[in-house]
């Protein structure tokens, strides 16, 4: 029964990444950049309650950019996760916008693509996200670079947060959590690290019991004189803070 019941969830959420593709081709075009913000928060909310993850946001996020949030990664639900809690433009791996389905709904969402392993290309996207945040907008990073099981924070690599610096721009902290909707406990469906594979994680997501999306917003911080290593270590220590509140 489980099994049918995550089919049915499956069928339902791809369904509905279909409607959010014509809706960026057809509909995006004539949208002003606050109305594609409310459709693209709106999907995404849709998106989880499809799949039955219920959203629970503790505190405020930013009211308006310029900002930037770093958030730790367990996921790849985390960024429809954030999405639904307060749209921002998810800074991301280059190759996710060349997947079938999921880069078109990416790029329509405004993600910045940066080459990880390239450290020219990371320059670049300092500079552009410092461009994006001075136009305005907020920008989200996942410090740690790669995903964990959420138990464990991995160190925070600074090299973005200088965009802040660059903006001029407070940062927003902000934890992920995913927890067993009956239990409290800490839920690893969603998990998606090591050997998972995209269709294992989201298969686990689906069959897994009643899950919760935890955010929790910490207030906003400025440099105040801190470099961005000074700074990275900083956010990693409220982040670490904010999930265990």
């Amino acid at each position: 029964m489980r099994s049918m019941l995550a089919v049915w969830k499956f069928l339902r959420g791809l369904w509905h990444v279909f409607v959010g593709m014509w809706t960026i081709y057809a509909r995006f075009p004539q949208l002003t950049p606050e109305q594609r913000e409310a459709h693209v928060q709106a999907w995404a909310l849709k998106f989880l309650a499809l799949w039955g993850i219920h959203l629970k946001v503790i505190g405020q996020a930013v009211i308006a950019g310029p900002a930037l949030i770093v958030a730790n990664h367990i996921s790849w639900l985390d960024i429809l996760v954030m999405h639904a809690a307060r749209h921002c433009r998810f800074v991301s791996k280059s190759d996710i916008r060349d997947w079938p389905l999921v880069g078109m709904l990416a790029t329509g969402a405004g993600t910045l693509y940066i080459e990880r392993d390239n450290r020219r290309d990371a320059l670049r996207m300092v500079q552009d996200m410092a461009q994006a945040m001075r136009a305005g907008d907020v920008v989200a990073v996942f410090p740690e670079g790669t995903t964990s099981d959420g138990r464990e924070l991995l160190p925070f690599h600074a090299n973005l947060i200088q965009s802040a610096i660059q903006a001029n721009a407070p940062v927003q902290p902000m934890s992920l959590r995913f927890i067993d909707a009956a239990t409290g406990q800490t839920s690893f469906g969603p998990c998606f690290i090591g050997d998972d594979t995209l269709i294992g994680s989201m298969w686990r997501t689906l069959t897994s019991p009643a899950i919760v999306a935890v955010v929790h917003f910490g207030p906003v911080q400025w440099a105040q004189g801190r470099d961005r290593r000074a700074w990275a270590k900083d956010l990693r220590e409220e982040v670490m803070r904010l999930r265990e509140a």
